[in-house]
């Protein structure tokens, strides 16, 4: 048989690049169409890639630990006894894939021994794997790479920039190249932006002090991923919560009246999260400005409505699978994909594209016993909403006789929301409005 290769596929519209954990197969090894070979992990969730044909492994292109783009071949699939063509260590890169960096000019100062640099710098200011790959052959080391101003999404330092800056080395400060507007790829100048305070250098971080009996833990790689994207969320939107309580007893009473028939016809139980989910979609067309996201000065008005869902691992750590068009489901057809996407996120198997793409974000404190919270945006949506639990109180109703005191089932809802783009009005109403969507809720509503 001819020799496939095995490419890195395309795992979302924002997923560019994967690490490869874990090779399933040696080289020699008979692999079966659609068996698992490699375990790769994007920033966003870990996965496996499959065969796309049946044959022997001839040829590992890529070690484990290695960062490889989208559309790259990653290993050499062939016949029992065949030799592996000569191949480069890397596959030629797709069209969208970064061109070759450019050769280091003369002004450029080279370290004899690169300095290596982490994803992400003790100032929280993240770094691409290229950029990274850039400094440390050119020798820049990480405080002076921490100085060049950043023309990507919230500050983050591009191929661009880099490449801008080392042949200016030696002839101006850091300072002077901030001062120069940065050039984007078609040689036209970007429009001049207020620079992120990530691009100011923090402090010096200060060593924390050992105390008898403490045990130090590393970071697993989720942790960390969750770590520097919560950080710059909060160095990127100017976060403003608004609260709510909403009174759920007609949601309780229906829930408790439908969930034996629909376990029974579904073999799944039915929770409030569809409900929740079904009451911001219907806010979401009232308020369409709540569906946006920030690209630099421009907002993107979202046609599509994506729900992303907090998900608690067994592991302690969160992953918001996404529910895409969930405008476009009933409250049956919300249960079951809350109810499958869940459980896939507790076994660790869902596909990269079902956790990209979200337009904004809901998440359940109360599933702790909590009973509000102050939830941070999931860049680059604009809000999220955090549910509390829900709890039964004493509450004035009014009825035909007047006023009397009841027994309700309540709950807090809690809207933060990035006032760059979202006002204290608009926040304030659309909180308000999936309230109001809650306690409407027809108690003698049809479940099909």
């Amino acid at each position: 048989m001819a020799q496939v290769e095995l490419i890195m596929p395309k795992m979302g519209e924002s997923v560019a690049e994967a690490t490869i954990t874990n090779w399933l197969k040696e080289e020699g090894d008979t692999i079966e169409l659609d068996e698992a070979v490699v375990e790769i992990a994007t920033d966003k969730v870990d996965s496996e890639v499959p065969s796309t044909t049946e044959g022997v492994l001839i040829k590992k292109l890529f070690n484990e630990g290695d960062v490889v783009q989208v559309g790259q071949a990653i290993a050499i699939i062939g016949s029992e006894g065949e030799a592996a063509a000569p191949t480069p260590a890397a596959a030629p890169e797709t069209k969208t894939a970064e061109p070759a960096v450019a050769a280091p000019v003369a002004s450029a100062p080279v370290n004899s021994t690169s300095e290596k640099i982490g994803k992400t710098s003790d100032s929280g200011r993240f770094y691409s794997p290229l950029v990274r790959s850039i400094a440390e052959t050119e020798g820049i080391a990480l405080n002076e790479l921490e100085q060049i101003e950043g023309t990507g999404n919230g500050g983050r330092v591009t191929k661009t920039d880099i490449l801008n800056y080392i042949p200016n080395r030696g002839q101006q400060t850091a300072a002077a190249v901030k001062a120069e507007p940065a050039k984007a790829t078609n040689g036209t100048e970007r429009p001049k932006q207020t620079p992120p305070t990530t691009s100011t250098p923090a402090p010096a971080k200060k060593p924390v002090m050992l105390m008898e009996g403490d045990e130090i833990v590393e970071m697993d790689r989720m942790r960390k991923i969750i770590a520097h994207h919560m950080v710059e969320s909060k160095h990127t939107s100017p976060h403003v919560t608004s609260y709510v309580e909403a009174d759920v007893t007609n949601i309780v009473m229906w829930r408790n009246k439908v969930k034996n028939e629909f376990e029974k016809k579904e073999n799944e139980k039915i929770t409030f999260t569809p409900i929740f989910i079904e009451a911001i979609v219907k806010a979401i067309k009232d308020f369409p400005d709540i569906n946006i996201s920030v690209d630099g000065e421009n907002i993107i008005k979202r046609k599509h409505i994506n729900i992303g869902m907090a998900a608690a691992l067994p592991s302690g750590n969160l992953i918001v699978p996404v529910i895409k068009d969930a405008d476009r489901y009933n409250l049956v057809g919300l249960t079951k994909a809350v109810n499958d996407l869940a459980n896939r996120a507790r076994n660790n198997q869902l596909k990269p594209d079902e956790i990209s793409g979200g337009t904004y974000t809901l998440t359940n404190v109360g599933s702790f016993g909590n009973v509000m919270g102050t939830p941070i945006i999931s860049q680059p949506q604009v809000a999220i909403m955090a549910v509390g639990a829900i709890q039964k109180k004493p509450a004035v109703i009014e009825t035909p006789n007047g006023d009397a005191i009841a027994i309700r089932h309540k709950m807090f809802l809690s809207h933060a929301y990035d006032h760059r783009v979202v006002d204290g009005a608009l926040g304030g109403r659309f909180v308000r409005r999936v309230a109001d969507y809650l306690e409407q809720f027809d108690v003698n509503r049809s479940l099909y």
